[in-house]
């Protein structure tokens, strides 16, 4: 029996919907039509379904719909801010970690929750934040080049 859910989805409210036993990963693509979060495996074992919740990347498929209820979901959509790329966005075009494009939003995702918390993180770091994320195209090195990227331009220009 459908139940009512209020989910705050990058910085908007909204009210929909769903089953109990439906997944956050559904909700957010059925029902709120943001598709940028990709439905892979299905059993939190390709990443590409991440989005962060409360600060926190989490896969959506394992997240049930009430347990998204009352906390901040950031979604691929919600990075880009009046028409501008995220850097890590950009950065990811930029230095080519963008092939096929289907793990794209959840290894963002990942990686945006790290530079969240950790301005100026490590190689390993970054290897780490993105281990749950599943790439078959690039090799990972590109998506690498793009995080250190990406985190030396939200610490901006060095001072003296």
């Amino acid at each position: 029996m459908k139940q009512r859910y209020t989910l705050n989805v990058n910085d908007e409210f909204f009210d929909t919907g769903a089953e109990p036993s439906d997944s956050l990963l559904d909700v957010l693509r059925e029902n709120l039509r943001l598709t940028g979060t990709k439905k892979g495996c299905n059993e939190a074992e390709c990443g590409s379904c991440t989005v962060v919740l409360d600060g926190k990347p989490v896969v959506s498929c394992l997240v049930l719909v009430g347990d998204a209820r009352e906390k901040k979901i950031v979604t691929i959509e919600g990075l880009s801010r009046e028409g501008q790329l995220h850097p890590i966005q950009f950065q990811m075009i930029n230095k080519g970690g963008i092939q096929c494009g289907y793990c794209t939003p959840g290894v963002i995702m990942s990686a945006y929750a790290l530079l969240q918390e950790n301005p100026n993180p490590t190689r390993e770091e970054i290897k780490f934040a993105i281990s749950g994320n599943i790439c078959r195209c690039t090799g990972y090195n590109k998506i690498l080049e793009a995080v250190e990227a990406a985190a030396a331009d939200l610490r901006g220009p060095k001072t003296e």
